[in-house]
């Protein structure tokens, strides 16, 4: 059920809005990862590298991967999306593999990938949906390889208050329905992690996790306060 609300609110968004669903230029954070490990390698050795972007929507981050050089895997459960990213690449003159389906069931083989990388997509789901999706993430990911993710903590005004919005489990709200929230309208599961617990997450399925930082900012001119949490973790 949550996939089937994500994807009808993601297609009718991306359908009406186009690219003003999504930024247009890649996440800050998501930058800093690729300069700390892979920006100081030369064009081809990163040509040797395979990175998934999941929930990759119109291509804001995955142009940039293609740009840089590495062989560029985008997965989104919207087809609107797909096409937009198709669109985008063409803009910047780069190529990627795209694929229509759910990050619960990555349809790679196994040990397939040396970057998975996650912005603000993951926390689309459920926790039971979110430990699977990491399952498939540990699974397509070679040992050595690294993971990027960048999604909502719970030390969130949109958490603590959530308004009319309901907990459908110990982290995740019925969507963001309080009208002065940030992302109000998110019509769908929205959850929430603590850094510790990502952290734990990842561990448990065999990843080292060098970087867990929280990345804060305000909104309505200082009124609301959100946050999220910034995640490197290698497969060990």
């Amino acid at each position: 059920m949550t996939t089937k609300q994500s994807k009808h609110f993601h297609d009718d968004s991306y359908r009406t809005q186009g690219f003003a669903a999504q930024r247009m230029y890649p996440n800050e954070e998501l930058l800093r990862f690729f300069g700390t490990y892979y920006f100081q390698m030369l064009i081809e050795e990163r040509r040797k590298l395979r990175v998934l972007e999941v929930g990759c929507g119109s291509g804001a981050n995955l142009w940039m991967i293609a740009r840089e050089g590495f062989e560029a895997h985008g997965l989104d459960l919207s087809s609107e999306a797909l096409e937009l990213c198709r669109t985008m690449l063409g803009r910047w003159q780069t190529t990627a593999t795209l694929k229509h389906g759910s990050m619960t069931a990555i349809d790679y083989p196994n040990a397939y990938f040396d970057i998975v990388v996650d912005v603000f997509s993951a926390n689309c789901m459920h926790e039971k949906d979110f430990g699977t999706f990491l399952d498939e993430m540990a699974r397509v990911m070679r040992p050595g390889g690294r993971f990027f993710s960048i999604t909502p903590s719970k030390q969130n005004d949109s958490f603590r208050n959530p308004g009319p919005s309901k907990l459908i489990d110990a982290s995740t709200l019925d969507g963001l329905h309080r009208k002065t929230s940030p992302f109000f309208g998110q019509n769908y599961p929205f959850r929430f992690t603590e850094p510790e617990d990502f952290q734990a997450l990842l561990e448990a399925r065999n990843f080292d996790v060098p970087r867990n930082e929280r990345i804060g900012r305000t909104y309505r001119n200082r009124a609301e306060y959100f946050e999220f949490t910034s995640i490197h973790a290698c497969k060990r």
